[in-house]
This record gives C-alpha cells, structure tokens and sequence, in this order.
C-alpha cells in the first residue's frame, strides 16, 4: 500500500472528510512520527507494533571494487518491530490468495 492509497482508502472510509483532509491527517501523523524518531523517541501504536532507533557503530569496510579498506562512519537507523496482534493477523493469512 502506498501513501496515496492510504489517503483514497481513509477518504473512502470517512464520507465526511474530503481528500484533502484526509492528506493532511496522513501527513500529520508521518510528520510526528518522523519527529519523534528523529529525537531518538520510541513510537509504539498498540496492536500494531513499534519503531525504534537503532544506532550502529563505526566499522571498517571493504570496497569490493579495489579490495581497499574504508572507514564506514556510525549510522543511526530506524526499526520496526511488529505487534503480537500484527503477527498473528498476517499469520492467519498464510495460504489465502492476497488481494490486490
């Protein structure tokens, strides 16, 4: 699912909000949530599961091209970890034709 079928799907859902409203909800939330992350914040929405950031050291690389090694600087990266009730609900859909 992509953003904008998010939106058209919210928009279809609520008759009372127009397209537009229903952008503006969607960017509202990404927003806070990449907020929230960008301070380092845990993120977690019940039944769904939970972002995080995970930091990751320095290291020393290799570039395959050359053989040379290369100093790879730390990184900060988010993570998602799904919810007991997500895993058991995409779970139960193992053998079930997915619909488009």
């Amino acid at each position: 699912m992509t953003k904008s079928e998010l939106i058209a799907r919210l928009a279809e859902r609520y008759p009372q909000l127009v397209v537009k409203d229903a952008d503006c909800a969607v960017n509202t939330i990404l927003e806070a949530m990449l907020q929230a992350l960008s301070v380092g914040q845990r993120i977690e929405i019940r039944g769904f599961g939970s972002f995080s950031v995970n930091s990751r050291p320095p290291r020393i690389g290799r570039n395959p091209k050359s053989g040379e090694k290369v100093m790879v600087p730390g990184k900060r990266a988010p993570h998602f970890k799904p919810g007991k009730e997500l895993r058991e609900r995409v779970d139960a859909m193992v053998g079930r034709p997915i619909k488009p």
